[in-house]
């Protein structure tokens, strides 16, 4: 079994920064891509950022310039360096981690998520 923790949310002023980490941990032969995603009240679930294995990143364009996706690969951690806070970055954030078991198994993760409030 695989288990993700997040860590990192809190409360913030708008303009503010804070910075989400996620752990893997258990079962893990290797990990493909891993992620954040958000999801605030009444909205669906979106994609705030991916970085693969070898370090390439994707990001939405509501958070390009002000967030920023690293990995640990040795501590099987990702961080979400989240800048230039706005009142609509508030979400539940969740990370989320393609990982494979053993050479045949590969699944997805997802953490239980951490909350982010930013007051304007």
């Amino acid at each position: 079994q695989v288990q993700l923790v997040e860590s990192g949310g809190g409360l913030v002023q708008a303009g503010g920064s804070l910075r989400l980490s996620c752990a893997a941990s258990g079962t893990i032969f290797s990990i493909n891509a891993m992620g954040w995603y958000r999801q605030a009240p009444g909205k669906q679930r979106e994609l705030v950022a991916i970085i693969t294995s070898g370090g390439n990143t994707n990001y939405a364009d509501s958070v390009k310039g002000r967030f920023t996706i690293s990995r640990d690969n040795a501590k099987n951690t990702i961080y979400l360096q989240m800048n230039s806070l706005k009142p609509e970055d508030t979400a539940v954030y969740c990370c989320n981690a393609e990982v494979r078991t053993s050479l045949l198994r590969s699944n997805d993760y997802w953490g239980q998520g951490t909350q982010v409030t930013v007051s304007s």
